[in-house]
């Protein structure tokens, strides 16, 4: 797994929260730093593709293991 700059554990939340979540976390970070989101929610998997298309964020990961969801994202 590549390396990330801040961690959001967004399990145990439902549509859009891990999305809201995210995009405060994001927020404060420099460009080209890198957000590992962790959800439980199967739905965020097409959330966070939606998201990155439409912030212009990278999607750089996006896998399952395990019953939960990664998600590696770099700002743009």
């Amino acid at each position: 797994m590549a390396d990330f700059d801040q961690e959001l554990d967004a399990s145990g939340l439902n549509c859009p929260l891990p999305i809201l979540r995210a995009k405060k976390t994001l927020a404060p970070m420099e460009t080209g730093q890198v957000l590992h989101i962790i959800a439980t929610d199967p739905g965020s998997v097409k959330d966070f593709e939606a998201f990155s298309k439409q912030t212009g964020n990278e999607l750089m990961e996006s896998r399952e293991e395990g019953g939960k969801f990664h998600f590696l994202i770099k700002k743009a």
